[in-house]
């Protein structure tokens, strides 16, 4: 439930617009509604209550909750009050097929090519081969010698970790699903930001847990709702917001979910790229499970991550992890180690990269689409950009007209809203901006009247 003092807080831009006043409320619960910030099923004020707290009459409430009943935006049930609702509308998602142009430059992947040390570490690694062969090759935790190259690399950065606590995986998404499957149970509530990485929810769906919203945006996490089982969040580097939540922010949300498996994704935690870095939540609460992966910050062709958490927790995912793969080649896990060990060079370089593509992708954006707003991420590879009005998804298709791929706002909603944004990628060469730029914008001029084809979603988008 959203209470009606908070409720008239995130009005209050629309309310300031004039005009009919139940039109403004009308407009503004359908907006926050669309941007996924009142997520579905969050049950409204009373008509009275909210009247009292806008200073307005109950009848100009009840028009407007009218309005939105009629529209599809609300639902009543008795001794339920008024209910957030999605109108019946099937999401699209633009994906390759026959009729996809040639040398489509495709910005739904977020990630980098890979760091000039990968082929010395490679090398390094193959010398450092010979002494295993003459074993099995199967470590369900994790070659002994990576496990304690990441205990190293968590405690430099200020989390205290022993090789027990580690256990390697093919990347964050992996242990993700390892922790679903191992403390999860079909149907109950396991709460997940909103928007978020897609396939964190796709994992809950793939065993029938149920997804609750947590809206979050460049600016931080709303409150935390009572009863989740289990949670996911990104306090380092949001995907896509590329929100970093100060100490405060971290203690209040794990407050929050005190009850709950809090598992604490820092895919981009070595990836900050302005201001100071905040302690890891595992140093603020010692139960959380924290999920890392040098897929992002390093390269996503290495395929390598890994869980933190208590030996007896790792003791379960194993034993989830054997139907799944025994696990990850040894060669690549001796590859992470030299990597690791040369970490401080190889993430300077990776965030200058980014800072430098950063500055040109909002130049051009600012240069040829001044209506677009967005936060400039502290962490992370994308921006997360509000349109003037919708549709994302209408924009994404046009542009794969134009020869580019990108992933609109809903597929990073729990339920399919947030059709205002986009999720804009700054992992090319900086010199590329423009070629952007000028793509989505003819993108979005074109969308406004376009009526192309009916392309179905995809499940791909990293």
């Amino acid at each position: 439930m959203v209470g009606p003092d908070r409720l008239a807080t995130l009005l209050d831009p629309w309310l300031a617009g004039g005009g009919a006043t139940y039109v403004a409320v009308s407009r503004g619960v359908r907006a926050l509604v669309l941007d996924g910030r009142l997520p579905d099923g969050t049950r409204l004020p009373s008509e009275r209550a909210l009247a009292a707290t806008l200073g307005v009459s109950r009848t100009t409430v009840s028009a407007a909750y009218d309005l939105l009943r009629g529209e599809g935006y609300l639902r009543s049930a008795h001794g339920a009050g008024s209910l957030v609702s999605i109108p019946a509308a099937r999401v699209h998602r633009p994906d390759a097929g026959r009729e996809e142009p040639a040398g489509v430059l495709d910005l739904t992947v977020a990630a980098l090519p890979a760091p000039a040390r990968l082929l010395g570490a490679v090398t390094a690694a193959s010398a450092d081969l010979p002494a295993q062969l003459a074993g099995h090759g199967l470590h369900p935790f994790g070659l002994p010698a990576l496990r304690a190259a990441v205990a190293r690399h968590l405690t430099g950065r200020g989390l205290p970790t022993g090789p027990e606590q580690v256990m390697v995986t093919s990347g964050a998404l992996q242990g993700w699903n390892l922790l679903v499957r191992a403390v999860c149970r079909p149907g109950r509530p396991v709460l997940v930001e909103q928007p978020t990485y897609p396939a964190v929810v796709d994992a809950l769906r793939a065993h029938h847990v149920r997804a609750v919203p947590l809206p979050v945006t460049a600016a931080g996490w709303d409150r935390p709702p009572a009863g989740m089982s289990a949670a996911h969040l990104t306090p380092d580097g949001q995907n896509p917001t590329g929100f970093v939540a100060d100490e405060a922010a971290r203690r209040e949300v794990l407050a929050g979910l005190r009850d709950a498996v809090v598992a604490v994704d820092e895919t981009f935690a070595d990836l900050v790229l302005d201001g100071p870095v905040p302690p890891p939540a595992a140093l603020l609460r010692p139960d959380v499970v924290t999920l890392g992966s040098m897929n992002k910050a390093f390269w996503a062709g290495l395929r390598i991550g890994w869980v933190r958490a208590d030996p007896g927790l790792l003791n379960r995912l194993a034993h989830e992890r054997a139907s799944v793969d025994l696990g990850s080649p040894v060669l690549d896990q001796l590859v992470a180690v030299r990597l690791l060990d040369d970490a401080a060079a190889i993430l300077a370089e990776r965030r200058d990269l980014l800072r430098r593509s950063r500055a040109a992708l909002e130049e051009a954006l600012r240069a040829r689409l001044p209506d677009w707003r967005w936060t400039s991420p502290r962490a992370g590879m994308a921006l997360w950009v509000e349109l003037p009005r919708p549709s994302a998804t209408r924009l994404a298709a046009a542009a794969l007209d134009l020869g580019l791929r990108i992933t609109a706002g809903p597929r990073f909603a729990v339920d399919g809203t947030a059709d205002r944004w986009l999720r804009v990628p700054f992992t090319l060469p900086a010199g590329r901006a423009d070629v952007v730029a000028d793509l989505l914008r003819q993108a979005w001029e074109r969308s406004f009247s376009w009526t192309g084809r009916d392309s179905r979603a995809s499940r791909w988008t990293v």
